[in-house]
């Protein structure tokens, strides 16, 4: 352009020693020797040569800082000017140009930003003459130009000043209107590509109703067939391409169908299985996590499952993801299906166990039995589980009678206050019951009761006061977590309300029945020997003499007494139980004595 052109011959000429052609400089007056040389005055014509390269140089500069840059490095064509500061509006506040001077900084910004978009006068050390001029365009503020002098401007420089300010806030205004063009071009340029995106998904919407109505009617198909969890699975599997399966909400697969499943499948961790399902529930959609794309199967809010596929190359698109929620909601259905069945069966249960617990008669018990699945007949035992912090209601109920499945205890369940209660057709194991709780609920603090075998109906009432008292013999315990077997509770069988007579006599049979058979078969007085040893403090001599024998004899019968009951005289706790139930057996059931 000729006024590209002009600037760089103008910008040629300023870079020269004298910042002015040499015609000009021949026509400058100079000092005398030992005088200063007096200030350098541009020809007016010459001036406003310079100014029109100048403006047309900012007229196509490329951004505001190099108009503004232009205007302070080329202030010497309007006059006998110094730049000493520019700032330039921005988002409502004046930023300096990294053109300005460090010397009067501090005292230039603070006047600048007084003057709060007026011009205005700048006093400055060494500096006669200073002047803050507003850069202003059609309603609109650019910043400011910041100009000194060594003395009082004349009428002519204040004139080509005024005249370079008004051009630099003109190149401003161009700049900005610029921009605003090409935002406007941009914008456009966006319409005009949303409008395309808008039809290119009304296409898309029109093949995806025919994809989801071809996806309705595979899962209506699905449930029409009554193929439970595993037809879902399947279906989502040939739709996708990719592994679906089926898990409950505490994270145990229920199915799977695809290439790649583990053997054996992970246990569930309970705290990062609840961790998972609150993210999950969360969002409104499918979720990725890891290599699995999951949804919950809540139907009402109630969490029954979780659907996944298992995308390990993240292939899955939006046709995936509407075909998993689509299988979610097929799925929902047969879920809660499946759950009202489960409910159903879980109050005939109750029923049938609240009914045997507070007694029932045997015909009636042993025909609704049959109805549920349960054999009434044989040894039954009865269980109460507590668990801490775990309020005994359908949720955990439903808990301990899953894991009484998993270790294969066959059982009818009900809830009685704090407590769940088992009555089971098997002698559960002393760890297995209480080891798959605590993975169920993520917590160790729980304990659990169980009662000596009951072989009639009409003994279960009894037999759950057995199960209770060993629980709570177990949690007043100092090891109170864990399983306590009211068989195995020894002189705490007999110790606390409700002990009676029966509780008595089982008591004596557990520890003395070996000897007191041993006396009736062979006529013998076993038993009668160790109530006399403890009677006499446990001193062989007394005992011999109370007894009329020999001291050895003595020792002979207690060392028999120790082979034929299994008991171990030196054994604490075998020595307590013994000689209660020797005190037992002569004071309360009569005794030889």
């Amino acid at each position: 352009m000729v006024g590209s052109r002009t600037y760089r011959r103008y910008h040629r000429c300023s870079d020269r020693k004298g910042s002015l052609p040499r015609s000009s400089a021949r026509r400058r007056p100079t000092a005398a020797p030992g005088r200063p040389r007096p200030p350098a005055r541009t020809p007016a014509p010459h001036a406003l040569h310079e100014l029109v390269a100048l403006s047309r140089a900012q007229f196509d500069a490329p951004d505001d800082g190099e108009i503004l840059r232009l205007a302070m490095d080329h202030i010497v064509a309007a006059g006998r000017y110094s730049a000493e500061a520019g700032y330039l509006e921005v988002g409502g506040d004046l930023v300096p140009s990294p053109r300005n001077g460090r010397t009067h900084a501090l005292a230039v910004d603070r006047r600048v930003r007084e003057l709060a978009g007026q011009d205005g006068d700048v006093t400055l050390a060494g500096r006669p003459w200073g002047r803050a001029l507003g850069l202003r365009g059609p309603g609109v503020f650019h910043g400011y130009l910041v100009v000194t002098s060594p003395s009082r401007p004349t009428r002519a420089e204040r004139s080509l000043l005024a005249m370079l300010v008004r051009h630099t806030a003109a190149a401003l205004s161009a700049a900005s209107a610029h921009r605003r063009q090409c935002e406007d071009a941009l914008e456009l340029h966006r319409l005009r590509e949303e409008r395309t995106a808008l039809q290119r998904q009304l296409i898309s919407v029109v093949a995806e109703l025919g994809y989801e109505r071809a996806v309705h009617a595979l899962m209506a198909d699905v449930a029409a067939s009554e193929g439970g969890e595993e037809a879902v699975t399947r279906a989502l599997h040939g739709l996708t391409g990719l592994p679906a399966l089926v898990e409950d909400r505490f994270g145990r697969l229920r199915s799977w169908t695809g290439p790649g499943r583990p053997v054996p499948y992970p246990e569930p961790d309970p705290v990062r299985q609840e961790d998972m399902l609150h993210t999950v529930a969360k969002e409104a959609g499918p979720v990725r996590i890891r290599d699995r794309l999951l949804t919950l199967v809540r139907p009402h809010g109630e969490i029954l499952g979780v659907l996944a596929l298992v995308d390990t190359r993240g292939e899955a698109d939006e046709h995936t993801v509407l075909a998993l929620g689509l299988a979610a909601t097929s799925l929902a259905r047969e879920l809660t299906h499946l759950r009202d069945l489960a409910e159903v069966e879980l109050r005939l249960h109750r029923e049938l166990a609240d009914d045997l617990l507070a007694g029932t008669d045997d015909p009636s018990a042993y025909a609704r039995s049959a109805v549920v699945g349960h054999d009434l007949h044989g040894s039954h035992y009865i269980v109460v589980v507590q668990w801490t912090n775990h309020t005994a209601d359908d949720s955990f109920a439903r808990t301990v009678g899953r894991a009484a499945a998993a270790v294969g205890m066959r059982s009818l369940l009900t809830r009685r206050s704090d407590q769940v209660v088992l009555i089971t057709g098997d002698r559960p194991h002393a760890r297995a019951l209480y080891e798959a709780l605590a993975r169920e609920n993520g917590t160790r603090s729980g304990t659990i009761g169980v009662s000596a075998p009951c072989d009639s109906v009409d003994d279960i009432p009894h037999h759950y006061q057995e199960a209770r008292r060993a629980l709570d013999v177990r949690r007043h315990s100092p090891e109170h977590y864990g399983t306590s077997f009211f068989d195995e509770l020894g002189l705490y069988r007999v110790l606390g309300p409700g002990s009676g007579h029966r509780e008595l006599e089982t008591f004596v049979q557990e520890w003395l029945g070996q000897l007191i058979d041993y006396d009736s078969r062979h006529h013998a007085t076993m038993v009668e020997t160790l109530t006399r040893y403890f009677d006499c403090g446990g001193n062989y001599d007394e005992t011999a003499e109370s007894l009329a024998i020999h001291r050895s004899t003595v020792r002979y019968r207690l060392q028999r007494i120790r082979d034929i009951s299994g008991h171990d005289l030196a054994n604490v706790e075998d020595r307590l139980n013994l000689q209660v139930a020797t005190r037992v057996w002569k004071i309360v059931l009569g005794g030889p004595g």
